[in-house]
């Protein structure tokens, strides 16, 4: 498995929604879509990605790994 950057969650209620990012670009997000369906997991690419989540992630990112993660989300 390849080294991992970061894990960033932009839950916005009681349902977890996480994003780890990996040193080969590759994007996991593991999330709740309802109380009876937890963790789900599934492998995303960047393009995948909605423009407000982006939005979230980068808003979400720790400071020194911003411009590593924009690059892997192709953020403008």
């Amino acid at each position: 498995m390849e080294k991992e950057i970061c894990t960033i969650n932009i839950a916005n209620n009681s349902l977890g929604d996480n994003y780890t990012f990996y040193e080969n670009q590759t994007i996991k997000r593991i999330y709740d879509s309802n109380n009876k369906h937890l963790d789900i997991t599934e492998w995303l690419t960047n393009d995948q990605i909605s423009s407000q989540s982006k939005d979230k992630l980068v808003k979400n990112c720790p400071e020194e790994l911003k411009e590593k993660i924009m690059l892997i989300l192709n953020y403008p």
